[in-house]
C-alpha cells in the first residue's frame, strides 16, 4: 500500500505585486515541493484586505500572481492551485477557531504590534484576528508542513497552539503543522537597506526587484544596491549588502559561498554587480513571458482556479465538519 503524501499548505497575498523575494523566498522553492508532496498554493486574497485594496488592483493581481504560480513551472495537475476566497470553508473555520483564540495572544503577534503603530486608532480589526484566518488556512487542509520565512515563524506557532487547544477540548480534529525553512534564499533582503526583508510596501523603488520589472529596471536597481567601501565580495555580517547579493546568486545559480568569493577575490563590485543584474534577468525572462501568455488566456485561468477550488473545498469540508460538529452544530 503506498503511503500518502505529507501536506503542505502556502500562499501569497495579492497585497502588492511580487517581488523577487516573494520568487526565491518561497515560489521558487514550491516546484522543489511538488513531486514530494501534496501541496496546496493558495492566492490569499482575503488576507489582502485587512489594509484597503483597490478593487481593480486586487483582481488584476489575484490572477497575476496564478498565473506567476504557473509560469514558475508549479504544475496545476500535480498541486491544488486556488484562491482563497472562492473556498467559504477558509471564513468558517476562522470564526470557529477565531471564538477558540484569545486576545491577549493576538495583542502579542509582532506584525500586529508593528502595523498598528502607523495606523493611529484606524486599524482594522480584520488586521488584529487575521492570524486565525492563517490558522484557519493551514488547518483546515490537515498541513504537516507550512514553508515560511523567519518572520512568520510566531503565526505558524499561533496555528499550532490553536490546533492544540482546540484538540484538547473537542478530540483530536487537526494536524500540528511543522515549519518547512528552504536551505537557501529564505529570505532576501531589501537592496538599498539590507537589514529589512525586501518588500513591496517599501517607499524606495529602488530597494525591490518585481517579479515583472523589465530586464533594463532589473539592471539599474542592482547597480544601485548598497554595498560597502571594502571592494571584497565576503558573506558576512559586517557586509549586509554584499551578503544578500551572494545570496540571490547562490538561490538563482545553485553555487556556494566559496565559489562566489574565488570568483570575485580581487575584482571589486562592479562585474559581481553585473552577474547578479543578468542571474536575475536570466531567471526571471521566461516567467515573465509566460506569465504574460497565461494572464491573456483567462478561460484557462479560470478552469485552474476552478478545478482547484473545487478539491480545496472538498477537502476543507470534511474538517470543517469535523469541526462543527464537535463544537455541538447541527449538521445541515
Amino acid at each position: 500500500m503506498e503511503e500518502s503524501k505529507k501536506v503542505i499548505f502556502s500562499g501569497v497575498k495579492p497585497s502588492g505585486d511580487l517581488t523577487l523575494g516573494n520568487y526565491l523566498g518561497a515560489i521558487k522553492n514550491w516546484v522543489k515541493l511538488q513531486e514530494e508532496y501534496e501541496c496546496y498554493f493558495c492566492v490569499m486574497d482575503l488576507h489582502a484586505i485587512t489594509v484597503k485594496q483597490e478593487p481593480k488592483d486586487l483582481r488584476r493581481r489575484t490572477l497575476e500572481i496564478l498565473a506567476i504560480y504557473l509560469a514558475s513551472g508549479i504544475d496545476p495537475d500535480k498541486n491544488t492551485l486556488f484562491i482563497q476566497s472562492h473556498v467559504p470553508a477558509h471564513c468558517e473555520a476562522s470564526w470557529l477557531l477565531t471564538c477558540c483564540t484569545y486576545m491577549g495572544e493576538l495583542s502579542r503577534m509582532t506584525q500586529y504590534k508593528d502595523k498598528s503603530k502607523n495606523s493611529g486608532g484606524s486599524i482594522s480589526a480584520g488586521l488584529f484576528n487575521y492570524p486565525t484566518l492563517m490558522a484557519a488556512d493551514i488547518l483546515l487542509y490537515q498541513s504537516n508542513l507550512v514553508p515560511v520565512g523567519k518572520d512568520q515563524f510566531q503565526h505558524l506557532e499561533m496555528a499550532r497552539n490553536i490546533a492544540e487547544r482546540f484538540n484538547k477540548t473537542y478530540s483530536d480534529t487537526f494536524a500540528l503543522p511543522e515549519a518547512y525553512t528552504a536551505k537557501a534564499g529564505a529570505k532576501i533582503m531589501d537592496l538599498q537597506d539590507p537589514t529589512k526583508k525586501m518588500s513591496k510596501s517599501e517607499k524606495n523603488v529602488n530597494g525591490y526587484i518585481l517579479i515583472m520589472d523589465p530586464p533594463e529596471v532589473i539592471r539599474k536597481k542592482v547597480n544601485r544596491a548598497v554595498t560597502d567601501s571594502l571592494g571584497v565580495v565576503k558573506y558576512n555580517d559586517e557586509q549586509l549588502g554584499v551578503k544578500n547579493l551572494m545570496t540571490i546568486l547562490m538561490t538563482i545559480n545553485n553555487v556556494t559561498i566559496e565559489e562566489i568569493e574565488n570568483k570575485y577575490q580581487g575584482l571589486g563590485y562592479s562585474q559581481f554587480k553585473k552577474d547578479v543584474a543578468e542571474a536575475i534577468v536570466s531567471e526571471l525572462e521566461p516567467i515573465q513571458v509566460k506569465t504574460k501568455e497565461y494572464i491573456g488566456n483567462k478561460a484557462y485561468l479560470e478552469g485552474i482556479y476552478k478545478k482547484g477550488s473545487d478539491k480545496a473545498s472538498y477537502v476543507s469540508n470534511k474538517t470543517l465538519r469535523k469541526m462543527q460538529k464537535k463544537m455541538g452544530f447541527i449538521p445541515r
